[in-house]
């Protein structure tokens, strides 16, 4: 079985406001790098409501809403030219209120751990997995004690939670995106800065984007 990889992530957002943002949508679709966005609308739900994978072994990914890649959508030759600067997916962002639980559940799926971060976010997560998916990556990130205990404790499944998005200036992009960006910050790869879309810009699903190569010091 080949490595898994990601063919599409589905998104409770309208195609209307990605492409506000600069992005290249055609009709609900938007292609990012190798994965295709699936930009289904705003309704009750929010956020990703899932993703279709290739080459897992079982879409059982503690909780993570999962269906097989079909055999009809290939990744373009070439990667679309977004107005905004992105230019692919750096990371997928899963929330678990159990990371070893979840970390072994990926693993027989037969997602590719790559390592264990031991060190807290800086919005207090105290540790990270990363699993390697082609050229993207998972980072599940082990839920604060405190938001495990008020969401109703650890036997909850794992969610997503958001994307990560490559840019070749991170500087010219949230111009593009402006006022609806943060403040360029250090990122936790060493040399990079990230970037978040404030509420303001009306998506569902938490974005960032970030340099996509180190940046002189």
């Amino acid at each position: 079985m080949c490595s898994p990889t990601i063919e599409e992530l589905a998104i409770a957002d309208d195609p209307a406001s990605w492409r506000a943002l600069g992005f290249a949508v055609a009709e609900d679709a938007c292609e990012i790098g190798s994965v295709r966005l699936r930009l289904l609308g705003r309704g009750a739900e929010h956020g990703i409501l899932g993703w279709s994978l290739r080459g897992v072994a079982s879409t059982e990914l503690d909780g993570l809403p999962t269906t097989l890649a079909g055999a009809g959508h290939k990744a373009p030759e070439v990667a679309p030219v977004h107005p905004n600067g992105v230019v692919s997916i750096d990371h997928v962002v899963a929330m678990s209120p159990m990371l070893e639980r979840s970390i072994e559940t990926l693993q027989r799926a037969g997602l590719d751990l790559r390592r264990i971060r031991e060190e807290p976010t800086p919005a207090g997560a105290p540790r990270q997995a990363f699993f390697r998916l082609g050229a993207e990556i998972l980072e599940v990130v082990q839920e604060p004690e405190d938001i495990v205990v008020r969401a109703g404790g650890p036997d909850r499944p794992a969610h997503f939670w958001g994307l990560a998005l490559l840019v070749d200036d991170l500087e010219a992009a949230c111009t593009h995106m402006a006022p609806h960006m943060g403040e360029p910050r250090a990122a936790v790869q060493p040399g990079r800065r990230i970037a978040t879309l404030r509420r303001s810009a009306g998506l569902s699903v938490a974005l960032a984007l970030m340099s996509s190569a180190e940046e002189p010091g």
